[in-house]
């Protein structure tokens, strides 16, 4: 039977499996949407109100679940609306479909109304992207978009379809496999490599295992976390492979990088062996590049061969994916008769716990003084058991949910890694409790990354989702402010916020519930009055301590050992 362009683009969603699509309509696609409507049934439309609320929605789906996040929306500015989201889920390689409307085909380059060549404006940063010309290659391009988005290194795909061909007609046939003879992704490592690796693990003194989110991506944690305890060396997570190793874990050192612990930055200076899993030695991570890791060979296991040696040059690389490699290399392991030397390994954790006890996360919480961030997200922990899903926008608030919420489980930290993005946190909480409703998500925001995004408090009433929003309030920009203090003399330029408005009314304005907390006292009723609303979002707007600082930190051109503490 023929179908419409229109009705192929809905029948491919349900060949694909996709329960929930994020969008917003426009002209070029409304074919489409009218399709959706006759079976909404089956695929379930969350109306956004901003395009860009919508790739990162999808995005929060996405790291919550590990299955790909679609978003639908329509030509020129609605297309463009997108790229900010499409940008960040490249850099964090979140698998995403996204599915923009075109002009018709006879008006492409003609400068026609709502025309953009968003094709050529994604170019750098989607994993791929496709213009549809034909009706009769929509549904194999759509297979390929998933294919693409979900397999080797996840990211997101663009597919432009111009709005004729959501109303030429052809026959239906999904292709239930499709390979591409240009993408075939290594998904198991080299055997001789592994062998290495477990020569260079056995041979080590100082050994720490350096994990990212590719473990987190690659459903890795269970076999991450086998391998560590085999092992018995001291292990660190990248800001996005919190909750890859339970972080209350003895053998955890916890967070590396430009705000990670004391003890994790110097073990992996003094270190003399590096495996690095799933991560990409960002600059957060390494710090003035000449200065990282001096004395330590380096193992990397990536399912990317491009960015193995891309920063910092290493001396085993095996290229596959990592739940394949670490499984390899346990079995490797388990064949071996010898382990690693256990007095050098005594002495390297005598070493570590000797820089753990500077307890770099401490801090003190007056209760006569203003409330401090540090102290909401910790009691915030105790609330939630630990058990609740974290989303964060970006800034200092961020840095204290990953440094003082414990993450135990992967895919409960939900934040903007690379591209570090504003106003993520709402519609990716939003995400995250459609996929899985009947669990407490919060989102950890501040008073200035809020305002990015605030208009999907609507799209929560329509949808009725009871996201808990925590705002650590300083009346600044606050990572922007920390910076200006230590680096430019005090000058905080256009870093106050100096009109915010009444986060409680505008919040009840949308309909749903406010609360101001500024004592110390009743951060901790305040959380467990709003837990115990599950049908209701709850904005917890905290009155938080204005010139509180992140530390540890490392400065710009520092090495990642030399750290402000306080």
């Amino acid at each position: 039977m023929e179908l419409t362009g229109a009705e192929i683009f809905v029948e491919c969603l349900k060949e694909e499996g996709v329960e929930t699509i994020f969008g917003y309509p426009g002209g070029a696609v409304l074919f489409i949407y009218d399709a959706l409507y006759k079976q909404q049934d089956k695929v379930n439309h969350i109306l956004v109100r901003h395009e860009q609320a919508a790739v990162h929605a999808a995005e929060g789906y996405a790291k919550a679940t590990n299955r790909p996040g679609v978003v639908l929306v329509t030509s020129g500015p609605g297309a463009t609306n997108a790229v900010t989201g499409i940008a960040d889920a490249y850099m964090d390689s979140v698998p995403l479909v996204v599915f923009t409307g075109q002009v018709p085909r006879a008006l492409i380059g003609n400068d026609a109304f709502q025309e953009v060549d968003i094709v050529g404006i994604t170019r750098p940063c989607v994993k791929h992207n496709f213009l549809v010309t034909d009706v009769k290659d929509l549904a194999t391009t759509i297979k390929k978009a998933f294919f693409i988005a979900s397999t080797g290194r996840p990211g997101p795909v663009l597919v432009d379809i111009p709005k004729d061909i959501t109303t030429a007609r052809c026959e239906f046939h999904y292709p239930q496999e499709i390979t591409l003879r240009s993408y075939n992704p290594t998904v198991k490592g080299n055997k001789r490599q592994i062998r290495r690796a477990v020569d260079l693990m056995l041979e080590a003194k100082r050994p720490v295992l350096y994990t990212g989110g590719g473990v987190v991506l690659s459903g890795a944690a269970h076999e991450l976390t086998e391998l560590t305890r085999e092992l018995g060396f001291p292990i660190t997570n990248t800001l996005m492979g919190l909750g890859a190793y339970p972080s209350m874990d003895k053998q955890f050192i916890g967070m590396l990088g430009m705000h990670g612990t004391y003890e994790a930055n110097h073990s992996m200076h003094d270190s003399d062996l590096i495996i690095a899993i799933g991560a990409r030695f960002d600059d957060r991570v390494t710090g003035n590049i000449e200065k990282f890791c001096p004395y330590a060979k380096i193992i990397h296991i990536d399912i990317d061969p491009a960015s193995i040696s891309k920063n910092v040059k290493v001396d085993v690389p095996i290229v596959g994916d990592v739940k394949n490699v670490i499984v390899d290399l346990l079995e490797e392991l388990r064949t071996r008769t010898e382990r690693t030397d256990p007095a050098a390994l005594a002495t390297w954790w005598k070493q570590i716990e000797e820089w753990r006890s500077v307890d770099c996360m401490k801090y003190t919480q007056d209760p006569q003084k203003a409330i401090r961030a540090q102290y909401v997200i910790e009691k915030l922990w105790e609330v939630t058991g630990g058990d609740a899903y974290i989303t964060s926008d970006v800034g200092q608030h961020q840095m204290w949910a990953a440094q003082y919420y414990k993450f135990n489980k992967p895919n409960r930290w939900i934040n903007s890694g690379g591209l570090g993005t504003m106003g993520f946190g709402l519609p990716a909480a939003m995400g995250v409790q459609l996929a899985f409703p009947e669990e407490t998500v919060a989102c950890i925001t501040g008073d200035g990354s809020i305002q990015m995004c605030i208009q999907e408090l609507a799209t929560c009433l329509q949808y009725r989702l009871p996201v808990k929003i925590i705002c650590l309030n300083n009346g600044y920009l606050g990572m922007v402010r920390q910076w200006q203090e230590f680096f430019y003399q005090k000058r905080y330029a256009m870093s106050y916020m100096d009109s915010l408005p009444d986060f409680v009314k505008l919040t009840e304005a949308y309909g749903h519930v406010g609360m101001r907390i500024e004592n110390p006292a009743d951060v901790e009723g305040a959380l467990k009055e709003a837990m115990a609303m599950k049908d209701r979002l709850v904005f917890m707007d905290f009155v938080t301590e204005q010139e509180n600082n992140v530390f540890p930190m490392v400065p710009a051109g520092a090495g990642h050992n030399e750290m402000i503490l306080v």
